[in-house]
């Protein structure tokens, strides 16, 4: 009995390593040819969208991962790649606001305000992606955030046969996004399931044209 017990855990184990290591490299395969690393490279788009993450961490130093995508986003709009940009995230309670602070950073880097469209209801990179199509009117974005980030929402992008391109922010040093790195292993395994089961946004709502 034992020993069935521990080859099943062993199976078991196997399978899922498997299951990560193929959905990993079906995400890598598929976005591949649409990542940019350099604002030359990438063509225009009439919006940029920047997927949303907290301005802090737990111990309330500043996130780069934020930081590095606000960059990203100003540097795309100062060069012309793109006329709007549109920051989704997460606006769970008052005193977290994803899309509230990605506003206020761009705006203190330089955005005009009016060019600065907030989508609330980006609870997921896979809610902010069909938003930007079905609710927000966009048949071609840019996609802002780092590559590993990236790459998955170019995945979702052509699920729903929206033209996305996407510039890779900064990334953070190794030690620092560890546990960010080894969760995006698990994401992308529950991106191709979503995908198997045409998993919907949780809100889509009113049409928002930009």
């Amino acid at each position: 009995m034992l020993r069935k017990t521990l080859l099943f855990f062993v199976l078991l184990v196997v399978f899922i390593i498997a299951v990560l290591l193929l959905s990993d490299r079906y995400v890598n395969t598929t976005a591949k040819n649409h990542l940019h690393s350099h604002i030359a490279s990438i063509p225009s788009a009439k919006v940029g969208l920047v997927l949303g993450t907290s301005k802090y961490v737990k111990s309330g130093q500043e996130n780069l991962y934020f930081r590095y995508r606000i960059d990203a986003a100003v540097k795309l709009y100062k060069a012309g790649k793109i006329e709007k940009i549109l920051v989704s995230g997460d606006n769970r309670h008052h005193s977290y606001n994803e899309p509230r602070d990605m506003q206020q950073s761009l705006i203190k880097a330089g955005v005009p305000k009016q060019n600065i469209v907030l989508d609330y209801a980006g609870l997921r990179t896979l809610d902010s992606m069909h938003r930007v199509k079905f609710v927000f009117g966009q048949e071609e974005v840019i996609v802002i955030s780092q590559k590993f980030h990236n790459e998955r929402a170019v995945v979702i992008a052509q699920s729903i046969d929206l033209k996305a391109h996407a510039y890779n922010a900064k990334d953070v040093a190794a030690n620092y996004g560890i546990k960010t790195k080894i969760r995006e292993k698990f994401a992308r395994t529950k991106l191709v399931l979503d995908l198997l089961f045409n998993k919907q946004p949780k809100f889509l709502g009113e049409k928002e044209v930009i």
